[in-house]
């Protein structure tokens, strides 16, 4: 750069900002699969940046629509009035999700939409009568992102502990992951379905079921280091919420649109929620945009249970539906129909399995778990450093591979944008390999 950078003013998000401010790892550009940075090197992309470039970087489409709508309108209030693309983009929304599912609450990102979710839920069960139900469940190991209802429901201990006791009435159950049982699995693993069923066996026979409103999972645990449901699982957790009136959300900011080759995770394993929640890839993270897409049941129970011409769910924000942000998910979506990249990444997963796989009996490595263009590789750690490990791997795949990575604590999770290609998953695999067998 010709001119030094003051990065003293700067609070960086889950980030050690202290460390990071002694060596910093800055980009200035992207295209496609590539990164460039501040001295002029090429960093290959293996995780879309934050698990949101489905698209490849700055794809001219997505570009030229904020362009276009920037320049003709940068912003327009959607309370009480609206604009032509926050309709469009809801439609278009509406079109992919799965059947019933065609009401749409637009929100800025996922931590947003998990607690938009929530409201909607407790909302929902009050309309219909049952204001008791206010109890929200949750998964161990969970993120929904940092509002206090996600952390709530969430379960990463980090993201909770320095805050107090957050949200009152959540519950937890636990996390499917197995390693005695289901190391080295290759897409779903065959044991443990049966752990959905503590749901019905321990929480809801502790609170009563009539107490909750709803159960919040991420059909694939991203952020905490990818844990994969076992086959059968999801299933079972949808027939004990429909035994009791329970409502069902899917936290599908990493899955959604085309990371498990499919439009939807419930799309891939054909269970359906009541409520959806995406983000990232649907603007392709050109601008920050989220949406909770709701069964018309759930929708029409609020609008029939509200006064006529009265607010029906007093809840938003500023830039719910925002035109530019509406205008890049009306171009990202019509991307990844036009360009087939859900049926692109549905082709080239097994040979991005194959290719993670091939990293077993490497030193240090514990587990290998994937599913679509999601793979994690579980590390042993080092003793009274968690995550030391896997962090000084993220360094030197970023300086010395031109990779970047993310881990969280010991496991490295990727997750490229679906149009990469069998060369760039052969060079990031085999990055990732030449830095194992370098470790001492």
């Amino acid at each position: 750069m010709t001119k030094a950078l003051d990065t003293s003013h700067l609070w960086m998000p889950f980030t050690a900002n202290r460390q990071f401010k002694e060596k910093p790892r800055l980009m200035v550009s992207a295209a496609g699969m590539y990164y460039t940075t501040d001295d002029g090197r090429k960093i290959l992309d293996g995780t879309a940046g934050l698990w949101c470039v489905n698209a490849g970087h700055c794809h001219p489409k997505i570009v030229e629509a904020v362009q276009k709508q920037v320049a003709v309108m940068d912003f327009a209030p959607t309370f009480q009035m609206g604009h032509p693309k926050a309709f469009e983009a809801a439609a278009a929304l509406a079109e992919i999700a799965p059947d019933g599912m065609n009401r749409v609450f637009f929100c800025n990102d996922g931590s947003e939409g998990v607690d938009t979710a929530l409201k909607i839920a407790l909302a929902y069960h009050r309309a219909r009568g049952n204001a008791g139900r206010t109890r929200l469940v949750g998964r161990e190991r969970a993120y929904h992102g940092v509002g206090f209802g996600g952390i709530a429901v969430g379960g990463i201990a980090a993201n909770r502990k320095q805050f107090g006791p957050g949200l009152a009435a959540t519950d937890h159950i636990r996390h499917p992951l197995n390693l005695e049982k289901n190391a080295y699995s290759r897409g779903l693993p065959v044991n443990g379905a049966e752990m959905a069923d503590e749901l019905e066996q321990r929480l809801l026979a502790l609170h009563d079921p009539s107490s909750v409103a709803a159960v919040i999972l991420e059909p694939l645990q991203g952020s905490t280091g990818v844990i994969v449901p076992p086959a059968g699982y999801l299933e079972k957790i949808r027939a004990i919420c429909d035994r009791h009136g329970i409502l069902l959300i899917f936290d599908e900011v990493i899955t959604a649109f085309g990371r498990l080759g499919t439009a939807f995770g419930a799309d891939y394993f054909k269970v359906k929620p009541d409520m959806i929640v995406c983000a990232k890839g649907l603007t392709n993270a050109t601008v920050p945009m989220g949406a909770v897409i709701v069964k018309q049941a759930i929708h029409d129970t609020l609008m029939e249970a509200a006064p006529a011409d009265s607010i029906e769910f007093f809840h938003g924000y500023t830039y719910s539906g925002h035109p530019v942000a509406a205008a890049a998910a009306i171009a990202t979506l019509e991307v990844y129909k036009e360009e087939q990249l859900f049926e692109r990444a549905a082709a080239i997963s097994p040979y991005f399995e194959d290719a993670a796989h091939s990293l077993k009996g490497l030193p240090l490595v514990k587990d290998i778990r994937n599913l679509g263009l999601v793979c994690g590789i579980e590390l042993e750690g080092i003793s009274g450093k968690p995550g030391a490990r896997a962090y000084d791997l993220f360094n030197q795949a970023f300086w010395d591979k031109g990779l970047l990575i993310r881990t969280t604590a010991d496991v490295v999770a990727l997750s490229p944008p679906l149009i990469i290609n069998k060369a760039q998953i052969d060079q990031m695999f085999s990055s990732i390999a030449d830095l194992l067998k370098s470790i001492k």
